[in-house]
């Protein structure tokens, strides 16, 4: 009992203490080895509809491909609640920093920066969308080349978002592949921008 108190209030210090600007982005971060299909397996979203609604959640697919800029572009699929597609587009502007991006969310109409804080290129990457830890904007999603990761990497992934300051309800890790993979059956939106 007393080892989970003080297992509790270290975490309790550690998101009080906790600096948006600590986090850095992968180091060497190499945007070439980055791109390709990924599966957004994991997020973070400390929102109250995110929130109530996370358990009918989908694992969804996206393309990312580096462009002539330095930045990137990424389009997400996913099923809505009307049971259609959804086409996200995202443009992803380079920064000074490799790993750091910024694009303009024309749903709240403010810039925002992505950080890849961590990759290993090939199976898992961690990414945190707008570090000012706004509530109604920041977002830590974990991405797998596959829809399903090792069980280390999702505790990994669990861990961090709870070390930045996500509540546990705020943190879903579906099960189920949404099954939306084309583009020809899209709408255009910027769902969980």
């Amino acid at each position: 009992m007393l080892l989970a108190v003080a297992v509790l209030s270290s975490i309790v210090l550690w998101t009080h203490s906790f600096n948006s600007s600590d986090i850095l982005p992968q180091a060497d971060f190499d945007l070439e080895r980055f791109t390709g299909e990924w599966f957004r397996v994991g997020f973070a979203y400390d929102h109250p509809i995110v929130i109530k609604y996370r358990s009918k959640m989908l694992i969804s697919k996206g393309q990312l491909i580096a462009n002539e800029n330095g930045g990137a572009n990424l389009t997400m699929w996913t099923m809505n609640s009307q049971k259609t597609c959804d086409l996200s587009l995202y443009a992803y502007e380079k920064t000074e920093l490799p790993g750091v991006f910024t694009y303009f969310s024309q749903r709240h109409k403010i810039e925002k920066d992505i950080t890849v804080v961590e990759t290993n290129y090939t199976d898992y990457g961690l990414v945190l969308k707008y570090k000012d830890m706004n509530k109604d904007y920041t977002q830590l999603a974990l991405y797998g080349r596959k829809p399903e990761l090792r069980p280390e990497v999702v505790e990994h992934f669990r861990s961090f978002a709870l070390s930045i300051g996500f509540p546990e309800e705020a943190i879903a890790t579906p099960a189920i592949v949404d099954p939306c993979p084309l583009p020809e059956s899209s709408n255009m939106t910027e769902l969980l921008d």
